[in-house]
């Protein structure tokens, strides 16, 4: 590892840390779905824990079997994201067959009474995954992705003051993040439009080690 990378390490180590403490979980990039840009142990764990009778009906429309249920939540999860957009279903969420309308999030309570709001809210799973692989067959990574609930909602490039200046990391999205890939012509869930995560950041910072 060069210089460079391990100052990048170093501050990418650094803000970790600081997600940690303030309840964030961390995450790896064998265990995100490359084809529907989705982290599903999240994804079935909201569900889980926010919506209990919906997931029992979808366990009882797929004959009892969780990974058959897994499976179909994650499928339409991800048709209805490509057809109406991350910001629509993470605000009215969207229906399923067989189990009724599944939200998915849990705005902050306007009511601290309602107890019920409270537990959605505190189901919400904020999630960050480091140096995420987001193509099936190339190494092409992005420093850090963000989640809601196994949503995707934004991909940040980190540098330093002492390697690459921001400009790089725009030069990247420009040229290596791509919504179709230039080589493969594969559609990129994670970089579409409206579909994938609604934010890019750069973070820039002096830290030194």
């Amino acid at each position: 590892m060069n210089d460079r990378d391990h100052r990048e390490r170093h501050f990418e180590a650094y803000v970790l840390a600081r997600l940690r403490d303030q309840g964030w979980l961390v995450g790896t990039t064998q265990d995100y779905d490359t084809e529907r840009a989705l982290y599903p142990e999240d994804v079935l764990g909201w569900l889980q824990d926010s919506q209990k009778e919906r997931w029992q009906r979808l366990l009882k429309a797929n004959h009892g079997d969780p990974a058959l249920a897994r499976e179909t939540l994650l499928e339409r999860l991800a048709q209805a994201l490509d057809k109406d957009g991350t910001i629509h279903l993470l605000r009215r969420g969207f229906s399923l067959a067989g189990c009724g309308h599944i939200e998915m999030s849990e705005a902050v309570p306007e009511d601290q009474r309602n107890a019920k709001v409270k537990e959605s809210y505190a189901a919400n799973r904020l999630r960050v995954v480091p140096q995420l692989q987001y193509h099936p067959s190339r190494t092409l990574a992005i420093d850090l992705v963000f989640f809601i609930n196994g949503i995707p909602v934004a991909t940040v490039e980190l540098k330093t003051d002492f390697t690459r200046s921001a400009d790089a990391a725009m030069a990247q999205y420009k040229s290596d993040r791509l919504p179709v890939d230039a080589k493969t012509r594969r559609r990129e869930p994670l970089l579409t439009f409206k579909r994938g995560a609604v934010s890019t950041l750069r973070c820039r910072t002096p830290i030194s080690g």
